[in-house]
């Protein structure tokens, strides 16, 4: 269902925000001078009779990238229709979709809780939209799970311990979270890594049957250029069967790494048959806005967000600078130049960052309807009208499928449900 232009528009990150209308307007004045200076220059390969954005792809890493992007928003997926992220709404109708390999994929294998960067056009200021030109998502690791710990809260996977909050969203075959996971399950995790203590906190967390190869991406340490291993977290790896021309000049210790494995160990080493760069690649002038945790720290001016450099000496924080700190989830809005975030307004997220990743927003068309357990399914979600809801133009004796409907509502105790508080049907 498509708002009014003058309608205010509601976004999950505290809807009405000085500071966010502030930062769509110059979002908007800056799209605008960028877009002009590309049309000057010419653009890339794209088809602008189809409306397939124009994308150019980086002779060192192979990434794709657009070439018209004047926005650039990293973190996870928040709702559906088009795409929910960071409070923003994105067209994702002509968007090219990536994974972490460069293979082109359909929008449709994007979920909630994914961790995804978009490159798009300049937010409208009047709806809270934007046109999203490139998306590319790309999970922290793929592996058996070694030992569950619920009390904890976490599981080990890969040398690697993963944290699950209230906020993780599971795939409809793990209902019930953390407990249903069983040692020797192949997972696929979605997260951001704490730099400070190595744990990675799962934004999303998917059941995989048998894997021909793992993945894991994380940070170098203990690099031993002649034994040729290094160490990410926990899970050393071995890449001397590799050849020479494939290894990466970035392969330093503290450089960020997308590594694939064999899925049996070699004398407790896992054996990595492909080694690539794992980390952001930001949009060079264009409007940055990023959420995610402190990955490095030399001071509340210089530190990297989410494997991203910051400098947030011109900026102006929030909440103050005694919550920046290493391993911090904070907020960053700024601009990027030569692949830094020249920050002008930092936020601690930390103690809200519960709270805003359980709203979820749906748009679209109803896809399956199960009337006896009181759920329906909308863009791959499925949606409990179970509790107290708000229904607008309708009630559950509507729900058909078919049916346009837009859905507000929480991230249910089982983690793979959203529980509806607003659902308003179209026609």
């Amino acid at each position: 269902m498509n708002r009014s232009p003058n309608e205010p528009r509601e976004t999950s990150d505290r809807p009405g925000s000085r500071r966010d209308t502030v930062w769509i307007r110059w979002g908007t004045a800056l799209g605008a001078a960028v877009l002009a200076l590309v049309a000057a220059c010419g653009g890339g390969g794209g088809d602008a009779t189809s409306g397939t954005p124009a994308t150019s792809t980086d002779a060192a890493t192979g990434v794709a990238t657009a070439s018209g992007a004047t926005v650039y928003t990293q973190g996870a997926i928040g709702g559906f229709g088009s795409v929910f992220v960071n409070g923003v709404r994105f067209d994702d109708s002509a968007s090219q979709v990536f994974d972490d390999r460069q293979q082109r994929q359909d929008a449709s294998v994007l979920r909630l809780g994914m961790q995804v960067e978009v490159e798009s056009s300049a937010v409208d200021s009047a709806t809270g939209m934007a046109r999203a030109l490139v998306i590319r998502h790309g999970s922290s690791l793929l592996g058996p799970v070694a030992a569950v710990n619920t009390s904890a809260g976490t599981f080990a996977t890969l040398g690697q311990t993963v944290k699950v909050t209230g906020t993780t969203v599971f795939d409809d075959g793990l209902s019930g979270g953390l407990a249903a996971l069983a040692v020797g399950q192949v997972v696929e995790v979605h997260g951001l890594a704490d730099a400070a203590t190595g744990v990675i906190t799962a934004t999303r967390v998917e059941g995989k049957g048998a894997a021909t190869a793992y993945k894991l991406r994380g940070t170098v340490a203990s690099l031993d250029t002649t034994a040729k291993t290094f160490a990410i977290g926990g899970a050393v790896i071995a890449y001397g069967t590799l050849p020479a021309s494939s290894v990466p000049s970035t392969l330093v210790n503290g450089s960020v790494l997308r590594v694939q494995l064999q899925t049996a160990q070699s004398n407790g080493q896992w054996v990595a048959t492909s080694l690539g760069v794992g980390g952001p690649r930001p949009v060079d002038k264009a409007r940055g806005h990023v959420r995610g945790l402190i990955t490095a720290f030399t001071s509340t001016h210089a530190f990297s967000l989410n494997g991203i450099a910051v400098d947030a000496s011109g900026a102006t924080f929030e909440d103050g600078t005694a919550g920046v700190v290493l391993g911090a989830f904070v907020e960053v809005k700024g601009t990027i130049v030569g692949n830094v975030l020249v920050a002008t307004e930092v936020e601690v997220e930390s103690r809200r960052q519960s709270e805003d990743s359980r709203r979820i927003e749906l748009h679209g068309m109803i896809t399956a309807v199960d009337a006896v357990a009181n759920t329906f399914t909308v863009r791959n979600t499925r949606v409990s009208w179970a509790g107290t809801v708000n229904w607008k133009r309708g009630s559950a004796a509507d729900l058909v499928v078919g049916r346009r409907i837009e859905v507000k509502g929480r991230l249910a105790a089982d983690g793979t449900t959203v529980a509806a508080t607003t659902i308003e049907l179209g026609s």
